[in-house]
């Protein structure tokens, strides 16, 4: 039978997901709690690759094993051998057919701006201190946001080295929301290439340093070309904020 797991988590200390050799991961430290639990090591797919310090509201990994166990009790089991800084909230029983990366229809991510000369003990590694913004520059920002809405090739947001075929992605929404000293920059879509949050938001905070014009993004994105978008911002404020699959939402 197929596992399926929800979690969060706060990645400073981590690796990213993925297992990598001699390095600590999420990936790794739940396989160490699923055979904790399971009595064997258990391979375990993630839907989504999240990169070193970035952080997980909501994210999904599924395993299969033959052994039941009750889906209420198992998040239980785990808790108890996992770190505090990783939870699962929910488990259960999915198709064998489904997959846990293919099955998504579209993912949301947020990242997190400090808006503040004074530095938050509370929020180190966990969002990004910027430069503080006043109300015309978050317009700025709205305003270029809208460029990035829509099926685009966002081969020019994505970080060099990168080997992926299709660049093409639709994005569903890019909002800046204020929530006191922060700014919240939510996106949605089918898929993101390898950083391309990231550089999104640090052309974003171009366009609020008067770098970049909102009028020129769609020319950014139509010009492919990495070295015309901003600076890839910091993992540190960049969350993996909800997952929705095609099989169950």
């Amino acid at each position: 039978m197929k596992y399926l797991l929800e979690l969060s988590y706060i990645g400073t200390r981590y690796c990213g997901f993925q297992v990598q050799p001699g390095k600590l991961t999420i990936q790794s430290t739940l396989q160490d709690a699923i055979e904790s639990v399971f009595g064997v090591r258990l391979p375990v797919k993630g839907c989504s690759r999240t990169d070193s310090g970035v952080h997980a509201r909501q994210y999904f990994a599924t395993f299969d094993s033959e052994k039941p166990i009750p889906t209420d009790r198992l998040p239980l089991a785990l808790n108890s051998r996992l770190p505090t800084d990783i939870a699962v909230r929910s488990s259960r029983i999915v198709p064998d057919s489904f997959h846990v990366r293919h099955d998504v229809e579209w993912k949301e991510y947020e990242y997190l701006l400090l808006n503040s000369r004074i530095r938050d003990p509370f929020l180190t590694g966990r969002a990004y201190q910027c430069r503080v913004m006043d109300r015309e520059q978050l317009g700025l920002m709205r305003r270029a946001a809208e460029g990035f809405i829509g099926k685009h090739d966002f081969s020019g947001f994505m970080s060099a080295g990168a080997k992926i075929a299709d660049t093409v992605r639709e994005v569903r929404y890019l909002e800046i929301i204020e929530d006191g000293e922060l700014v919240r920059i939510r996106i949605a879509a089918d898929g993101f290439l390898y950083n391309m949050v990231r550089i999104i938001v640090g052309t974003l905070l171009d366009v609020a340093e008067g770098r970049i014009e909102p009028s020129e993004i769609p020319g950014i994105i139509n010009s492919r070309d990495r070295s015309r978008a901003g600076a890839t911002a910091p993992a540190e404020g960049l969350y993996l904020n909800r997952v929705n699959f095609r099989a169950f939402e």
